[in-house]
């Protein structure tokens, strides 16, 4: 897997949990521990997505 691809697939799955996120708080009564969850994983893949960018561009 090349590390445009792996950035890509963090990407992707970075806005699926924004989605995910956004639909959970649009419920009348959201699971306030999920959305946290969700939220503390969507920073662990912005951070691995920052990595990857620093990196690329590093190697260019």
């Amino acid at each position: 897997m090349t590390v445009a691809s792996h950035l890509a697939e963090l990407v992707e799955k970075h806005r699926a949990l924004e989605r995910s996120i956004e639909e959970e708080m649009s419920r009348p009564h959201a699971d306030d521990i999920r959305v946290a969850d969700m939220k503390k994983k969507k920073l662990r893949l912005k951070e691995q997505i920052e990595q990857l960018r620093t990196k690329e561009v590093s190697v260019h």
